[in-house]
């Protein structure tokens, strides 16, 4: 896959409709490629709210008006079956009418409740699309700052890795290529050298072999990073040697 193919992915990447080695390849190339990342970006939290867009409520006063015409629509006898005398034909008026009325319940219930979970997903993914925007823009920021520093390491089983630090960002961001999967129910942790004291600096994707991390919370005195392999979720301290441990770049 060439450069000019790569440039033209990022439509596809944002509607996920790449395969995972294009995949891999676009977001390794996003790692040094400022206009792709903002660009799959911006297209990523389009499609976000274009689904949101999408979505329409039901009016408020949808319950009252079914529940109103409840009372007034006449339930009719199926053709070609006897009308029932006027006692039983209160009876089954009566009878009618109560699983109408559970029926539209139901219905609107039915109605509401997924309307709630429709907006509550759409929400959910302008929100993601928002933080990844915003995730990206650090990474870039980090990437193009003119006081960038770059530190390579080479990792276990053929993987390296790359840390780019800004002080004037006062952040990091940690690139990894062909980086084998954690053992199951592990993740990688990636955490700050304060002195010795390590800070955690967040937690890398188990499912990806390339991806672009940028670490958690600010570089402040830390010398340097390393990464251990901890139980899902993270720990709030190493709970295993360092799979790799270097010193930032001056």
């Amino acid at each position: 896959m060439t450069a000019a193919d790569l440039h033209r992915l990022t439509g596809a990447y944002a509607l996920h409709a790449v395969s995972d080695e294009e995949r891999e390849a676009f977001e390794h190339h996003c790692a040094g490629c400022e206009a792709c990342a903002q660009e799959a970006a911006e297209l990523s939290a389009t499609a976000a709210r274009l689904g949101l867009a999408a979505w329409t409520p039901a009016r408020p006063a949808m319950r009252e008006q079914v529940l109103r015409r409840i009372t007034t629509v006449r339930q009719e006898a199926p053709t070609g079956v006897a009308r029932p005398g006027p006692g039983r034909a209160r009876a089954g008026t009566r009878l009618l009418s109560r699983w109408a009325l559970a029926a539209c319940l139901a219905a609107a219930a039915a109605l509401g409740g997924t309307a709630v979970w429709q907006h509550q997903r759409a929400e959910d993914a302008t929100e993601q699309a928002r933080q990844a925007e915003q995730t990206v823009d650090r990474i870039a920021a980090v990437l193009a700052a003119p006081d960038a520093r770059t530190q390579t390491a080479k990792l276990s089983d053929g993987a390296t890795g790359a840390v780019v630090v800004s002080a004037s960002q006062d952040r990091a961001v940690f690139v990894a290529s062909a980086m084998a999967p954690p053992p199951r129910g592990k993740v990688y942790q990636l955490w700050f050298d304060d002195a010795g004291a390590m800070r955690s600096a967040g937690l890398m994707d188990p499912g990806r072999s390339d991806q672009t991390v940028l670490l958690r919370g600010a570089v402040d005195a830390a010398s340097g990073m390393g990464i251990t392999v901890e139980p899902a979720g993270g720990s709030p301290r190493p709970t295993s040697p360092p799979i790799a441990l270097w010193k930032f770049p001056a």
